[in-house]
């Protein structure tokens, strides 16, 4: 049975997950990432992007993400075309890293950006990585270089990150400097530790 001993790591866009998912590695903990599992299974799926899309959105064998994301998140029908396609194929790789890890009997974490919104997954704790929202909107005017209409847009696709922080089990605190951060990510381990071992 998959994710018996899974934890759902999640966050907004531009809160930090990756930045905690490298942090959480280097302190011994393992990590499924949905995201570079999503990025494999689109750039095996070139064919169907072409057929899909069209060739635009195509770059030699690699699939043009940015140029994907720009139209999906501006017509909801190409974004549930995209979903539908890719959420099953992800979902079952994420179950076969899983039931590998649960072999260890040690918890481990699953990095999944929409875990709240989808509600797809049977994981029964989760920690959230958390900025304020306007930390968040700022991070990610100045990452990715989208004016205020679009990074609002973006952010308000998924569910808001207050909403999230209540849900959790667990909150890592990104509203600070990496020095924070990384101090915030080893207690969580300590926690996690003290819990199973």
């Amino acid at each position: 049975m998959a994710f018996e001993y899974a934890i759902a790591l999640t966050g907004g866009i531009a809160t930090g997950k990756s930045t905690v998912a490298s942090l959480l590695a280097l302190n011994g903990m393992r990590v499924i990432d949905a995201d570079s599992i999503s990025h494999e299974i689109l750039d095996a799926s070139v064919s169907w992007v072409k057929e899909t899309f069209g060739e635009e959105f195509v770059n030699g064998s690699k699939v043009d993400r940015a140029k994907l994301g720009n139209i999906v998140f501006s017509d909801e029908e190409k974004k549930r075309i995209l979903e539908e396609f890719l959420h099953p194929k992800i979902r079952t790789e994420i179950e076969k890293r899983s039931i590998k890890q649960d072999s260890f009997k040690f918890p481990y974490l699953i990095d999944i950006p929409l875990f709240f919104e989808n509600g797809a997954y049977d994981i029964k704790e989760s920690v959230v990585v958390y900025t304020p929202s306007d930390v968040q909107l700022a991070r990610f005017m100045k990452r990715n270089g989208y004016s205020l209409e679009e990074s609002l847009k973006r952010i308000s696709s998924q569910m808001p990150i207050d909403e999230k922080k209540k849900r959790a089990t667990w909150v890592i605190d990104n509203s600070k400097n990496l020095k924070h951060l990384q101090q915030e990510v080893e207690d969580f381990v300590e926690k996690i530790k003290a819990k199973y071992l």
